[in-house]
């Protein structure tokens, strides 16, 4: 029997859809800029984790779709990672995370934005793209990084401190750190010290801290440095003395396991924890631990929540991060994600509207030290910048 050609175009279609369609889809690439290297790379590699637990939860999928993560390690070089993302660009890749540190963020987001890329930030959060440089393909699932520092301002008025010295490393962070204490702090700040970013050595700030006897000291240092000035002051025998405040990043789990007993009585501002009380929460912390044999840090909660983010707009897109930018980036602002903060949107600069808590580092039942939620610092937190940003 003779087929028509008409008839045998339609059968090779009617072919092709059912078995060219089966094809897999190609994954979404995601640029994953982080440090893992430097004493500092323990937060990159528990920022990659958390970010790969939700990307294995779903099979290799986040939002129902293929995604491969592109890791590179930035060593804390501002230079280093802006080639590894002028390389990404290159190979087309348009979404971009894992950033740790600001300084190192404001060497790429620029690339990453004028190539008409999507950069989601899941910890840097420095003031610029809050305000006047925000940007509709700039998105920030942490916080602003003055919230990790007004928060611990707010608790130290309700502590009763009365004098404080205050110090962080001189970058962009430790600036906005200052910056966001002092504008709420109600108290006198005896002294502002800025130490150098990879500083081992704090004796000459410890010494001005015995002689100015302040009620409390504020400081931000993460990582390493962080662990180093944890441990000296304990030795000089201070943390019996002088209570310290900060941001849970200036003693993260694994800086607490790191300095021990230094730790203790730490007051700590946070935008989680693992006690927090909701599905997603336990699910996340009972995973994490069963996958990786440790428990999970800020860092790698946050991680988690971003990917869960972008997986939302991922589905919402069917995977298209270029020809439906606009949409993407709609689908990403909706944050139609479940969280393990217990609540988060997004305010008009597409940074987070969300809950500070104030933990305090104390011996559990087990003889090991941990953090207890005390109580809600500032419901529905938000940053200074918001007024400023006039979305392009």
């Amino acid at each position: 029997m003779h087929h028509s050609p008409f008839i045998r175009l339609a059968a090779a279609a009617a072919f092709f859809v059912a078995f060219g369609g089966a094809q897999a889809q190609a994954p979404v690439s995601i640029g994953f800029i982080t440090t893992l290297s430097t004493p500092a790379g323990y937060i990159g590699q528990d920022e990659r984790d958390g970010f790969q637990l939700a990307v294995d939860e779903g099979g290799g999928k986040l939002g129902g779709i293929p995604v491969k993560l592109v890791v590179e390690d930035d060593a804390l070089k501002p230079g280093n990672a802006k080639q590894s993302a002028d390389k990404m660009l290159q190979d087309g890749i348009r979404l971009f995370t894992g950033i740790n540190f600001s300084n190192v963020l404001m060497a790429v987001a620029p690339s990453v934005l004028q190539a008409g890329g999507t950069y989601v930030s899941l910890n840097a959060g420095p003031s610029g793209y809050a305000g006047k440089m925000c940007h509709p393909g700039y998105f920030d699932a942490a916080f602003q990084n003055d919230s990790f520092s007004d928060t611990p301002g707010m608790a130290a008025n309700d502590l009763g401190y009365k004098k404080m010295v205050i110090l962080a490393p001189n970058y962009q962070a430790g600036r906005d750190a200052l910056a966001g204490f002092k504008r709420v702090y109600k108290g006198e700040v005896l002294a502002e010290m800025y130490t150098k970013l990879d500083q081992t050595d704090f004796s000459v700030e410890l010494a001005r801290i015995r002689s100015l006897a302040p009620d409390a000291v504020f400081q931000f240092h993460p990582g390493g440095a962080g662990i180093n000035l944890a441990k000296q002051y304990a030795n000089a025998g201070l943390a019996d003395k002088i209570p310290m405040i900060t941001p849970v990043y200036s003693i993260d789990r694994r800086m607490l396991e790191a300095v021990g007993a230094a730790g203790k009585g730490y007051y700590v501002s946070a935008l989680w924890s693992a006690d927090l009380d909701n599905p997603a929460n336990k699910h996340f912390v009972e995973a994490f631990q069963k996958t990786f044999k440790r428990q999970p840090t800020d860092y790698a909660a946050q991680a988690y929540d971003t990917a869960r983010l972008i997986g939302s707009a991922l589905k919402a897109t069917g995977g298209d991060v270029t020809a439906k930018v606009d949409a993407f980036r709609a689908a990403l602002r909706q944050a139609d994600f479940e969280t393990v903060r217990g609540q988060f949107k997004f305010g008009p600069n597409q940074h987070p509207i969300q809950n500070w808590y104030l933990l305090r580092v104390e011996q559990g039942a087990d003889g090991k030290l941990d953090y207890k939620t005390i109580r809600t610092i500032a419901k529905d937190h938000t940053d200074v910048y918001a007024g400023e940003c006039k979305m392009q």
